[in-house]
């Protein structure tokens, strides 16, 4: 079967065409770390309303793509845009859930003061968090189910509770374009079902989600569309027709151990 490729239309050019309606298009990304590509030449068009799994082995580059999407590291060549326009004139729309290594949790703060950082955009300058913003606040803690711990310092939370209060953030922020990396690590069954849940809800009121993932056992029941990378994108498209053996043996390289793992999934999705 022959794998999508960002579901892209070349136009006389040669070009890609990367509509302004999207949430995320990307053209020509390379970022590099030391002169060393990172990944390379991206090609990506992300239609609205879709919960995205970014998949591909360690080093692939999953996280600096997120990253990149959202200027937190430099660009060696390339543009993104999101919803055709460039991310700092779109970062009210965006909301990012980052690898909770990246974090320091040892900041004395409480879970309901990180997740009223989520509505600083639509504070504007100089604008104290009142009421209203810490009612969207708890409202946010109540649908990741943590609402009893809003005045619990977050280096008190367990692992599962910290990503939980990242993800309450997100929610708060209300945006349209989500970015989690990794959300799944290392957490609990109770969270996973509670970010899964999540993700479905932010599915039905048509908001999109990029997510980043390595289980690859659960790739065909969490998400609806898929990229697989490994410094460049392998494919690109609906998880029905993009995950397939040929396309996952391009991604993974040899690592064949790993293809068997999933090949009772494939036999289910095909079947």
């Amino acid at each position: 079967m022959k794998s999508f490729v960002d579901n892209r239309h070349a136009p006389a050019d040669g070009r890609p065409e990367h509509p302004d309606n999207l949430p995320l298009a990307i053209h020509d990304l390379t970022v590099a770390y030391h002169r060393k590509p990172v990944i390379w030449d991206i090609e990506l068009n992300i239609p609205e309303g879709k919960l995205v799994g970014v998949v591909g082995p360690n080093g692939a580059g999953k996280s600096t793509l997120l990253k990149a999407c959202q200027d937190l590291v430099p660009k060696t060549s390339g543009e993104v845009q999101i919803y055709g326009a460039p991310y700092k004139s779109r970062r009210s729309l965006v909301g990012y859930v980052p690898q909770r290594e990246s974090v320091d949790w040892d900041f004395p703060v409480s879970a309901l003061d990180v997740v009223a950082m989520g509505t600083y955009g639509r504070l504007g300058w100089f604008r104290r968090v009142g009421k209203a913003q810490k009612r969207v606040a708890m409202d946010a803690l109540a649908r990741v189910g943590i609402e009893h711990l809003a005045s619990r310092q977050i280096s008190h939370l367990s692992g599962g509770q910290q990503q939980r209060v990242f993800l309450a953030r997100a929610l708060a922020q209300d945006a349209r374009l989500y970015f989690m990396d990794e959300p799944f690590a290392a957490v609990d069954a109770a969270t996973e079902q509670a970010i899964v849940t999540l993700l479905k809800e932010l599915n039905q009121v048509g908001k999109t989600c990029l997510v980043v993932h390595h289980d690859l056992s659960s790739v065909t029941r969490y998400f609806d569309w898929l990229v697989l990378l490994n410094m460049r994108v392998v494919a690109s498209g609906p998880t029905e027709e993009v995950f397939t053996r040929e396309n996952l043996q391009k991604t993974y390289g040899g690592k064949l151990s790993l293809l068997d793992d999933v090949a009772d999934r494939l036999r289910h999705v095909s079947s």
